[in-house]
């Protein structure tokens, strides 16, 4: 089967899901409960990419200097520190870590 049948089914799943977001009453979506799991879901999703970001090559488990960065940046946000100084932090410590031959 042709790869570009695949990409229109795709596009075709997504655009109902979409168009069966529009159904969903209101009472349902203003429910406290519903804003819990959907705000639960969203950090979870997040924190899941984070980890398969870090982590993750291929299909193998690697320990290198994203994780060591991701540490740094991770410190840097339990110290408050502004957005971009995490991002640089992170990105800096990801640097020495690779010139140190670590990744």
């Amino acid at each position: 089967m042709n790869l570009w049948i695949w990409v229109l089914v795709a596009c075709a799943l997504s655009f109902a899901t979409k168009l069966l977001g529009y159904l969903v009453p209101t009472k349902l979506l203003k429910n406290a409960r519903t804003s819990r799991v959907a705000g639960a879901l969203t950090i979870g999703l997040l924190t899941a990419l984070t980890v398969v970001n870090t982590l993750a090559s291929g299909q193998d488990v690697v320990l290198d200097a994203r994780l060591g960065a991701l540490a740094a940046a991770a410190v840097a946000l339990l110290l408050r520190a502004p957005f971009l100084l995490v991002v640089i932090i992170g990105a800096a410590a990801a640097a020495l870590l690779r010139l140190c031959g670590w990744g």
